[in-house]
């Protein structure tokens, strides 16, 4: 890579990181304890579809911390704040396994989605395990690993699914963008 490509990949990852924290604030749905709907992690992916694992592993950290520090991010100490900010966000780069894919921003999305999900899961199912309700979506909660499951899958679900749906209608619009033709051709 060279000087040119290596600016051109950090200002990019700045100005995604940065769409992904404004994007944060417009929340669709709020979880009571943390997480909620919003297409946040849609810019990650995408950036990290198109720069690769690195890259997208760095902007989802540095997305995780600024939610924590700068949107009064919910936490019960500092396993939480690693697990369920920096960690989770950071998953979001395995997307960028898939990088050079026809259909990488699909796969890329499913599978840093799971991991982050995967993250949030065994955070809840073990930190926030004291906090448990007794009832959740009206089914008694007897497992801290079933309410876990269940809190985390209900917005994670709805915002993979609402970024497969954004990617999809930009498919044909921004595909050679989401698909990185663009930066082969430099």
């Amino acid at each position: 890579m060279n000087q040119k490509q290596k600016v051109h990949t950090i200002v990019e990852g700045a100005v995604m990181v940065a769409l992904a924290f404004i994007l944060s604030f417009i929340i669709l749905w709020k979880m009571p304890w943390g997480g909620e709907i919003s297409l946040n992690m849609l810019p990650i992916i995408l950036y990290a579809c198109r720069r690769g694992p690195g890259p997208g592993f760095l902007s989802g950290l540095a997305l995780g911390a600024l939610l924590f520090i700068a949107s009064g991010g919910i936490a019960l100490g500092w396993q939480s704040i690693i697990g369920d900010y920096l960690l989770a966000y950071a998953e979001l780069g395995l997307a960028g396994l898939f990088r050079h894919k026809k259909s990488s921003v699909f796969i890329g999305t499913v599978v840093g989605a799971s991991a982050r999900f995967l993250v949030h899961f065994v955070v809840g199912a073990t930190i926030w395990a004291a906090y448990m309700p007794p009832i959740l979506f009206g089914m008694t909660m007897t497992s801290p690993w079933f309410y876990s499951f269940l809190y985390n899958g209900f917005y994670m679900l709805i915002d993979t699914l609402l970024c497969l749906l954004v990617f999809a209608l930009l498919r044909k619009p921004m595909g050679k963008y989401l698909t990185a033709e663009d930066i082969r051709l430099i």
